[in-house]
């Protein structure tokens, strides 16, 4: 198969799926899950690393679908060459007979059994409510005739498991065997890049439709205009009152006036800052350490993703990479490196961190403070071998990304040159960052002294006790149990405070048209509501979220064809804009957000609508959380100094929302239609159609 393609040098992309037999046993589909991610969970999983290893991909992952009757376990890789096809096909199935005749290393298998189990006992669903996420796993059974319960009630298949590996029986190698080496339901997809792929599409669809018209008679015509006209005047006919009555709904006094504080202790420990949130935790202890990013200089600031993974998967002291991430697997629930800004309120500046985020059980917790140490101060950043790898990976899931998440990448380009904090993710996670890792993939090869000495200028500097940040959400007990280690941990970094680098100052937005071999187009419109003299508050927030659900619903999605429509407000840094996603039209969605004002200034908001979009901004504020995610949210408030104070004005404001709200936010959106700036991801023909029709809208840059 082939795909659109804006290089012919483009790399292809293939899949290796075996199904399954139907067995319908939790341990069965338990134990398969396990073997995925034994196999390929991590960057030191065998068949991973053998493909990573082979240079014949760019990245590789793994996955096991238990949704169908019968289950699918598949292999997928990136940046392949088609012509490898074979040889691919072939190192996989030679790895995997290989691991079920010689054996799969014990502590891999240990370390995936620990990772599972924390998983499974964990139960962490992130902001998904923990109730439908268990619910949609019953279904999987549910839906085939089998106990909904039985892939909840986890303990004693999950026991059996363990006392069959611990008994040192080679049950994982007899599952590759039977389910994979000696399964001949298998498939392999290769999808290869085509330069002319999108123009033939776009040809043959217009022949269809011509050659369709020439058979149709002139009533059929008339017949097919009739049912346009009648499809658009349906999309455009709001529903009456009477009919939205009738939706089940909450109201206002249904809502909390009062926003629910999350406990924090702010303390010190060993000359560093602690936030301590007391939780029930089930007795797990979260640890976040947070390194300050703005003391690095610009030109650091986009070795920071390739640092945060550098310190986990390149080795540390005396063992190697695949020594550490099973040394991480066995003993602690999982440790992540995420880069994080955010605008200051009352600020132009960004706070911005690396926060090392993990999770132990209470008896894991040296080996997780002798990890942590190990990894900050002895990663192996001098491998080239694991640095050139991470970049490939990186360079490869990005490109990847652009086609289904063309608006958040178009948006973050148009705020980088608004706020201080949306450029400095830009640099390290956007467009900027994607051109970056394609020459630092040069650069590696031309001057790897260079790259490894920028990494390790950027470990002297990030890695300092006094300028870092610790998170700790557990119980009580475990805190007073945690603590003296977390000293000892604390003492043995380097001290001293990193001085605040100079970043350089937004220059506002620029338009531009970043092209990208698709047929949609992500539109992005906006700008800064402060320099127009207007404030992001909770009444804000709520137009805005009624034009979500209306105006931009209706004008955008229904009847424009694009996959969704809304607009962006950020309260911290007053940054506001309209975006589209999977946008057929260019031009066309542009002249719906410059028609928004109008819109609110013109429409009488009933008072079922205003305490609609009320209650949807409260549900936002109010969303769920667990109790890890209450406790970084508040160090991240902390971060910005968005006290308790500023969070009750904020829902005080929105409660408060009234139509005038709506009519003053139209005026704003005039004033805004006329400065602000915009870019477009999407194909080159639209933005050059949108050039042609607008002269010199967009600055034209290749992206892919």
């Amino acid at each position: 198969r082939s795909f659109p393609a804006g290089d012919a040098s483009a790399k292809a992309q293939m899949t290796v799926a075996w199904m399954l037999e139907e067995v319908g046993e939790v341990e069965h589909d338990l134990a398969l899950a396990m073997l995925t991610h034994v196999l390929s969970g991590t960057p030191a999983s065998p068949l991973r690393k053998a493909l990573m290893d082979s240079g014949l991909c760019e990245d590789a992952s793994g996955w096991f679908d238990d949704s169908l009757r019968q289950s699918v376990m598949s292999i997928g890789l990136r940046g392949i060459d088609a012509a490898n096809r074979n040889k691919i096909e072939a190192l996989i199935l030679d790895t995997l007979a290989r691991l079920a005749k010689d054996g799969i290393d014990r502590a891999a298998v240990e370390a995936s059994l620990n990772t599972f189990e924390f998983s499974l006992r964990e139960r962490n669903t992130g902001s998904f409510p923990r109730g439908l996420a268990l619910m949609l796993h019953a279904l999987n059974y549910w839906l085939h005739g089998r106990d909904p319960l039985g892939p909840l009630a986890f303990e004693a298949p999950l026991a059996r498991i363990k006392l069959r590996v611990t008994a040192q029986e080679r049950y994982f190698e007899a599952l590759i065997e039977r389910h994979l080496v000696a399964n001949t339901h298998r498939t392999s997809a290769v999808v290869t890049p085509d330069p002319a792929q999108g123009q033939e599409e776009a040809a043959e669809e217009q022949d269809r439709l011509a050659a369709a018209r020439a058979r149709m008679s002139n009533a059929e015509i008339a017949s097919v205009m009739e049912s346009t006209r009648a499809l658009k005047l349906a999309q455009e006919t709001a529903d009456t009152p009477e009919a939205l009555a009738t939706i089940p709904s909450l109201t206002l006094g249904d809502l909390p006036r009062n926003n629910k504080p999350i406990p924090r202790v702010v303390t010190e420990v060993a000359g560093t800052r602690v936030l301590f949130h007391e939780q029930p935790t089930n007795a797990i202890v979260y640890l976040d350490l947070g390194l300050d990013l703005h003391a690095l200089p610009p030109d650091l600031l986009p070795y920071v993703e390739l640092f945060g993974r550098g310190l986990l998967e390149t080795g540390a002291a005396d063992q190697d990479f695949v020594e550490l991430s099973q040394r991480i697997g066995r003993f602690t629930g999982g440790i992540s490196a995420r880069p994080w800004t955010s605008s200051v309120i009352g600020s132009r500046t960004a706070a911005a961190r690396l926060f090392l985020r993990t999770k132990v059980m209470p008896d894991r917790t040296d080996e997780l403070m002798s990890i942590l140490l190990d990894v900050l101060l002895t990663a192996r950043l001098d491998n080239r071998e694991r640095i050139q790898q991470i970049v490939l990976e990186e360079k490869s899931q990005l490109e990847s990304a652009l086609a289904f998440a063309g608006s958040h990448f178009a948006a973050l380009r148009l705020r980088s040159g608004l706020s201080e904090a949306a450029w400095a993710s830009e640099e390290m996670g956007g467009v900027a960052y994607l051109a970056f890792l394609r020459g630092l993939a040069d650069s590696i090869v031309k001057d790897w002294g260079g790259v490894q000495r920028a990494l390790e200028r950027v470990r002297d500097i990030l890695v300092r006790r006094g300028a870092t940040i610790c998170n700790v959400t557990t119980d009580a007990a475990g805190w007073a149990r945690f603590e003296p280690k977390l000293a000892q941990f604390l003492r043995q970094l380097p001290d001293g405070l990193a001085a605040t680098a100079a970043w350089p100052v937004p220059a506002g937005p620029r338009s531009e048209g970043l092209t990208i071999p698709a047929k949609v187009n992500y539109v992005i419109k906006g700008g800064d509501l402060r320099r127009l003299g207007a404030e992001p508050n909770g009444a804000a927030a709520v137009v805005q979220h009624y034009l979500n659900t209306t105006w931009l619903w209706n004008k955008v999605r229904v009847q424009g064809g694009a996959y969704g429509g809304s607009c962006a407000l950020d309260r911290h840094s007053g940054v506001f804009n309209f975006s589209s996603y999977r946008d057929p039209n260019l031009v066309e969605t542009l002249d719906v957000y410059d028609r928004t004002g109008a819109f609110l200034r013109e429409t009488e908001i009933s008072e079922a609508e205003l305490v609609k979009s009320i209650i949807g901004v409260i549900g936002r504020i109010d969303h769920y959380k667990l109790p890890d995610a209450k406790g970084f949210a508040s160090t991240l408030r902390y971060l910005i100094n968005d006290t308790d104070d500023s969070l009750q004005r904020y829902r005080d404001e929105v409660l408060s929302a009234r139509p005038e709200h709506f009519r003053a936010f139209g005026n704003t959106l005039d004033a805004l239609a006329e400065t602000a700036e915009v870019v477009v991801m999407g194909s080159p023909e639209a933005i050059a159609a949108a050039n042609a029709k607008r002269q010199g809208l967009l600055t034209v840059t290749k992206v892919l």
